[in-house]
This record gives structure tokens, sequence and C-alpha cells, in this order.
């Protein structure tokens, strides 16, 4: 663990005046957050502390270090430091800045290797950015001109400059709009706006005009006198008018012109010459680090840590890179799904939510235990080595591994069956297998798998072998070693043939010695619902009695036996061809009946689902086909026969004649519509129980996953409004029973009213909102967030003012933030119940009868 996740770094420096040097081991390196934009520049800060451009020569300065890793680990973990703890507030809080990371980053340029060509271009990038300092000081100057507090582009000045020159004189169009209303020629007259504005009397303003105007004017009528330009107050000489110069010749004004023109097409020059060199030189320092020497050390992401939420409280969840599929994968709680890097990004980078990533797992990508084509290479040279092994040994390995396999298989087939609803009582359980439990020894050694006893005889000869080889060894070395090998070389496991040929010859003696063991019977008696009893050999290969109790397979058998006399008159072939036509017409009849409020066919059988919902027809004649190829089948010799010709037809049939893609949607869809069946019952009788926080699990989930069978076809999923119904229900006894809970006041009680609001409630409310709401769904939310509001009247106390404050924003509005939905509990869809009858019994519980019970 420590060569793969540890590392080494080197810190040199200068503290106090005096140099120092210290070698470190590290584990996850932390980085800050705060003031940068990338990981780069997250590291860059944390290998450089202080002023070290003059270190180590010389010591006027007195602080200053520099980080370099002397030795990286394969694993390389990055922790981001999100969180820190504000001193006005007292306490912690999480900081959500943005920071962009990248896929493949090379830490050639933060290794002690690179230390003398690092140095040398940060001392490059430090002149750059003075060089950029001055050269933005210069565009200042252009862009914020003037020496008074307010200050402008210095191009735009010259530009309205240019603009005063051009506009007409306002005198000029005094006169030229005055003469109309005039009966008299009058001298011209310097009247500036400013005048024309004044709050002065009309007296001082005749005394200003005082012989200028002509003495006819005052035989004038008032009226007309009023109608001045002066005067007027309609005159377009009003504050409207833009300012312009009082007299420009034509001279001055092309002169003005030129010169400012001029001297703004300089400047502007001058400005873009300046950004195009700042454009310059940010590149040349962006592209300092793209030598090919130090790119020799890539590092890969293949985890990102993420955490939504605040400081106080949140959900976590991961992101892996899954190496031989090349596709990221979301690990979040027990569920796994297929992601993006686009997703990642979104949920990792912060900025824009409370959600971002804290903490970075790097693995370098030159190393060969990463690549995916070496752990094939790897498994190659295994099966290799394997395959040079004796043949005791290589059958014991594989029998071994299969042991193993069906261990796991059974063990999660026990875990997905622990809930308390799926759980049957010893009675019952009794009841349903009665038959197979009346000679409990026999049928458990009827339904054992031979090789299971193969793998048992295996081992024990090869560990007496190795035990024999090891005691020779000791006393007489190799050669006796090697002969007590072959000697003691464990026999290979005997054929059911030959093992009852052997019992068949025990003495009497032997006979009565075991007695008491149970008897190895031949055959033995099964009853299979709707079929009857049929008898069933002991060497069955790999029977089990709880598939051959389902409904599919007690249809197959029913087929086999009404083509008995076809089998026996042409043969097995004939047989099959008889049976596949009766149980394929049985099935297609079942898919034309009209379904009850009690019952659905789909359940029954897949063939039933792939009808309505028209599946292609090779899809249809290939998953019946393998339902007769089923080896759980070999219970007598006219079954087995059929078997095997299935078999043999199924391996005829070829890439071009089936594609298998679309045959694994199919069936993938019927899983999914068994699963949300499942899922349905389960939140039903829950319900009925009162346990309404486990039923809406189960609800929602079977909502969300009938969604998206339903967008394919309306036979694909379930009735959607029976589930929304009793969602909807939940929903409002949950709410009912966390505002209960809430006005307790009780710390233990509030904060277990919380909880159901924040983990159930409102992730239901936000996902039935970002789906197509009922008006039924929209008027349930209401009830609950008024339920909830009704408080904010309230004379309530502190603590639960604090606690409404925090969580009634997000039931307002839960659209803010992404609220992940903790998953319920797996249950088998192909779980040993019959779902039929479940279903018969659920449909028929909730329309008013008792709480149901499932036997």
């Amino acid at each position: 663990m420590v060569q793969l996740f540890y590392g080494t770094f080197l810190t040199e420096g200068i503290r106090e005046g005096k140099p120092f040097c210290n070698n470190e081991t590290f584990g996850q390196y932390p980085l800050q957050v705060n003031g940068y934009r990338n990981l780069d520049e997250c590291l860059e800060g944390a290998m450089v502390e202080g002023d070290i451009a003059l270190l180590p020569s010389d010591h006027s300065v007195k602080y200053g270090q520099e980080r370099w890793f002397t030795k990286l680990p394969p694993v390389l973990t990055f922790e981001l430091s999100r969180f820190e703890f504000n001193q006005s507030l007292g306490q912690p809080e999480k900081i959500h800045n943005k920071l962009e990371f990248p896929q493949i980053i090379y830490m050639d340029r933060y290794m002690y290797k690179s230390k003398e060509l690092i140095r040398s271009k940060r001392e490059s990038i430090r002149k750059l950015k003075e060089e950029i300092q001055i050269l933005q000081q210069k565009l200042e100057r252009y862009v914020k001109y003037g020496s008074g507090p307010a200050r402008f582009p210095l191009p735009d000045m010259l530009k309205y400059v240019i603009e005063f020159a051009s506009t007409k004189p306002a005198s000029e169009s005094c006169l030229s709009r005055s003469a109309e209303h005039m009966t008299l020629p009058l001298p011209s007259v310097h009247c500036p706006v400013s005048d024309l504005t004044s709050k002065e009397s009309p007296e001082s303003c005749s005394q200003d005009a005082e012989g200028t105007f002509s003495s006819p004017e005052d035989a004038l009528p008032k009226s007309d006198v009023m109608n001045g330009p002066c005067s007027s107050p309609h005159s377009s000489l009003g504050v409207s008018a833009p300012p312009a110069p009082r007299t420009v010749t034509d001279e001055e004004m092309n002169s003005v012109k030129t010169c400012l023109q001029r001297w703004r097409s300089e400047i502007e020059q001058d400005i873009q010459d300046l950004k195009n060199c700042i454009e310059s030189t940010t590149q040349a320092i962006e592209q300092m680090y793209c030598d090919p020497l130090l790119h020799q050390v890539p590092y890969r992401l293949h985890a990102v840590l993420v955490h939504e939420g605040q400081a106080n409280a949140g959900h976590y969840w991961a992101y892996i890179y899954n190496q031989p599929r090349q596709i990221w994968l979301k690990y979040n709680d027990i569920s796994v799904t297929e992601s993006s890097w686009e997703e990642l990004e979104r949920d990792s980078y912060g900025g824009l939510r409370n959600v971002s990533a804290y903490c970075l797992m790097y693995i370098n990508d030159k190393l060969p235990h990463f690549n995916a084509e070496a752990a094939a290479n790897e498994s190659d040279q295994m099966a290799g080595e394997v395959e040079a092994l004796s043949v005791e040994l290589r059958q014991y390995i594989q029998e071994d591994n299969w042991r193993f396999e069906q261990e796991v298989e059974e063990w999660e087939e026990e875990q997905s069956c622990k809930i308390p609803q799926m759980e049957s009582s010893p009675n019952s359980s009794s009841q349903d297998f009665s038959t197979s439990q009346e000679s409990p020894a026999a049928s458990s050694h009827g339904v054992r798998c031979l090789s299971s006893e193969h793998a048992v005889i295996a081992k024990e000869q090869t560990a007496q072998a190795i035990a024999n080889t090891a005691h020779a060894y000791e006393k007489s070395g190799v050669e006796a070693a090697l002969s007590e090998l072959k000697e003691a070389e464990p026999e290979k496991p005997k054929s059911q043939e030959t093992i009852l040929a052997e019992q068949s010859e025990q003495t009497p003696e032997a006979s009565d010695t075991e007695a008491a063991a149970p008897p190895n019977p031949e055959v033995s008696e099964v009853e299979i619902p709707s079929v009857g009893r049929i008898l069933v050999r002991s060497d069955a290969d790999g029977y089990d009695e709880e598939v051959m109790l389902s409904p599919a397979m007690q249809g197959v058998i029913l087929a086999i036996a009404k083509a008995r006399q076809t089998f026996d008159r042409d043969g097995s072939e004939a047989g099959l061809i008889k049976a596949f036509h009766e149980e394929y017409s049985r099935l297609y009849q079942l898919a034309k009946e009209t379904p009850t409020s009690h019952s659905d066919p789909r359940l029954q059988h897949v063939l039933v689902y792939f009808f309505q919902n028209e599946a292609p027809k090779r899809v249809v004649e290939r998953t019946l086909l393998e339902q007769f190829a089923d080896r759980n089948l070999s219970y007598d010799e006219r079954s087995i026969s059929i078997m095997k010709v299935a078999q043999a037809k199924l391996m005829e049939i070829g890439p071009d004649d089936m594609n298998m893609e679309e045959y694994k949607r199919w069936h993938e869809d019927y899983s999914l519509f068994r699963k949300v069946s499942v899922y349905l019952l389960t939140g039903l009788e829950l319900f009925q129980k009162g346990k309404y926080q486990e039923a809406l699990s189960y609800l929602v989930y079977a909502y969300q996953s009938n969604a998206a069978l339903l967008m394919k076809g309306p036979r694909r999923g379930v009735k959607e409004s029976v589930i929304a119904l009793y969602r909807r229900k939940c929903l409002l006894e949950l709410n009912a029973k966390a505002a209960s809970l809430f006005e307790t006041n009780d710390d233990h009680s509030v904060t277990e009213g919380i909880n159901v609001m924040n983990e159930l409630i409102i992730p239901c409310i936000h996902l039935i909102i970002n789906n197509d709401i009922s008006k039924d769904d929209l008027d349930a939310i209401e009830v609950m967030r008024n339920h909830w509001c009704s408080y904010l009247g309230k004379d309530i106390a502190e603590n639960l003012q604090l606690c409404l404050g925090e969580f009634l924003p997000r039931l307002l509005d839960p659209s803010a933030e992404i609220i992940v939905l903790k998953e319920p509990p797996t249950i088998r869809p192909n779980s040993p119940y019959d779902l039929c009858s479940r279903f018969a019994a659920v449909m028929e519980s909730i329309q008013g009868v008792s709480t149901v019970t499932v036997k």
C-alpha cells in the first residue's frame, strides 16, 4: 500500500535568512482552491512559497521555499481543500469556486530532476508577466485618459471633438428659422443658447440688445414680438439643440478634421498593437511548459470524489474510469451507472451549484499493470500456466472455480431476498415445498450436482497426494518424492455408472454398516403444479426444482407431454417441432386474452410480453427454442432427447440469422418490466402495512423505471396511474408524520422528521417536478408546501425556526440543486415467488379487501 499510494518530495528554501533542506513523505497531497483557476495553478502555488527568485545564493531573502517531487507513487492523490473556517461566523464553510482539472497531467514540471529547467522557465515567466504589466499600464493610459476624476477612452474623446467641430453653428440655424416670422429685416444677433435659456427678465434681454434692434421694432404688435426667435417656447433652439462652435471657416474645419482623424487612427492602432502584444505574451506564458522534455511523466485521471452540499452536511459519490471499456462509471451508493466526461465536468469543477470535487486520483499512464492490454496478457499467461498442470490439478481448479461461482450466485440470491416483505413463514414454506420434503434425504441427494461429488473426490485425492509427496521428500529426497507422486497419483473421478455398479457389488456387511446413510435413488417423483407428478432422474444435469416450478417451465413440460405420440412415432426432432407449436399456440392465445384488474398475462411468460409488444418473430422463436434447450428438462429420456435437439438447433443459428443486440434489448426490457412489477407490488404491500417510508422508495423507483419503458410503447410497462396514486398517498402520509414529529420540539423527533423531509419527500418532489407532472401530483405538492409554510406565521421555538429555515427553501424550490434518492433494497425479478398469484392478491387487496398476505 505504501508503494502504491505514497511518494516523497524535497523542500528547499530560506528561513530567517538561513537555508534549509528537508525530505518528506506524502500520501494525499493537499492543494488550496481559493485564488486558482486550474490544477496546474494550484500545484504551482503549493510548490513555490515566498520570494525565491534569488534563492539560494542571496541570503537577503528572509523567507522562501520550493518543493520538488523526488518520487511519485503509481496512484497520485490530490486533496482539494474546499472547506475553511469562517472566523466571523464561527463555523466552517465550503468553497464553491470553480477549479478545472485535465484528464492527463504531466508532472515533469514539479519533479526535482527538472529543477534547473523549471527555474529558468519560471524566471522567463516572471519577466513576461512584468512585460504584460507594463503593457497593461500603457494600455490603461489610452482607455482611461484625462487628469480629473472622470476619465474616458482617448479615441472616443477625439471622435466627440470631430462631431462637435462638424456641428452647424446655432446662430445660423436661429436666423434661418426666424426669418419666416419677421416682417422687418433684423441685423445679425449673437444670442447663444445659454442666454436664451437663462432666467433673466425680458427687460434685461432688451437692454442687452439695445442699439442692436432698430426702433421700428417697438412699433410691432406685442404678439409679433412674442413670436420672435428668442422668446418663442416652441423654438428649435431649446435644450435639445447640440452644442456647436459660433463661427468656423471651411479652412479651419478641414484642418481640425484632418488632424483629429489622423490622431485617432494612430491611437487606435497603438491600442490594437498593445492588445496584440499582451495576447502574444500571454500565449507565450501558456506555452512555456509545452516542451516535449516536460511530457515524460504523464498521469491519467482515474477517479474523482464528489461532494454535494455544505460544510456540515451533504452527499458523496465518485466517478471512476473503466479502462477496459473506456468509459466513466458513476458510483452513487449502491447504484453504478455509465457516465460521461461532460457530466463529470458539470458535477466536479464547481462554481455553478454547491457540488464539486474534493479529491482527484491520477495513475501513472506508463505503468504496464494499469494497462488493459497488459491485464489481458496476464490473463493469457495465467491460462497457459494452468494448462501446464497435470490433468487432476486442472480438474480440481475448474471444479473449485465452479463451486466459487455457485457460492457467489447463492449468496447474491440470499441477500436479495433478505427483506421482511419477501420472507415467508416456516409453515408456508413447508406447505409450498411439502412434496420435496416428504423424503428430505432422497431429494437432497437427487438435486445435488454430480460434479460437486467429483470435486470433493478430486480435492481429497489431490491433498493426499501432496501430503505423501512432501513426506517422501523429507525422508529420501527428490527421486523418492517423484516415485511417490507416480504411485500416489489421484484417481480420476468415476462415472455415475461405475459408482452405481460398485455400490451394487458391496458386501452385505458393508450394506448393514451404511444402513443409517440415505439411499441413493435413481429416480424421484416431483409434483409440478398444473402438470402433476413427473419422474426425475437423480443424475439430471443441472436440475433445479425452483426453475421447474415456474409457469414458463410448466408450459414446456405440458407441451412435451402432448408431443409424446409424435416423439414415439417420428423421433426427437419431430417431437420438438410438435411441442414447439403447442407451446407457441398456447402463449399466442394467452397474449390475445383481455387483461383484468386482477391479472396481467405478461407476468406469466416472456413471450406474452413479446406478442403484446409486437417483437420480431426471430426474437420470439429463439426465446422459445432456448426454453426447450434448458438443461433442467433432463428429467427423463424423452425430454433429454428433445432438449439436445433444441440445443443443436441453437448452435446452428449464426450471426447473420439473429441480431443479438436486438435480442438482448428485448430481454432487458422484459427484465425491467418484471423488476417494475416487483417494486410496485412490494411498495403496495408495504403501504398496506403502514410502512410508508419503505413503500415510497419502491414506488418512486418503479415509476422512474416504468416511465422509461412506456416511452417505447404503451404495453411495455405497467399502468402508470396506480404507481402515481400510491406514491402520492405515501408522500402525504410521510409529510403528516414529519410535521407531527417537528411539532413535538423534541431534538430526536425533530431530527427524524427533518431527515424524512430531506432524504425522501424533497427528492421525490424533485423527481415528480422534472417529469410530466399531473394536476393531482401538483395539488399534493402544494398541500405539503402550504403545511410547512403555515409554521412561518406561528410562534415556534428558535431551534425549530432554524431547522425550518434550512430545509424550507429546498422544499419550495428543489430544482436549485441535484438531489439523489437512495435506491431501495434490491429484489430479484426472477424470485421464486409466483408473480401472477402475488399480483392478483395485491390488486384484490388494494380494492378494499383486508391486508394482503402472500404465501
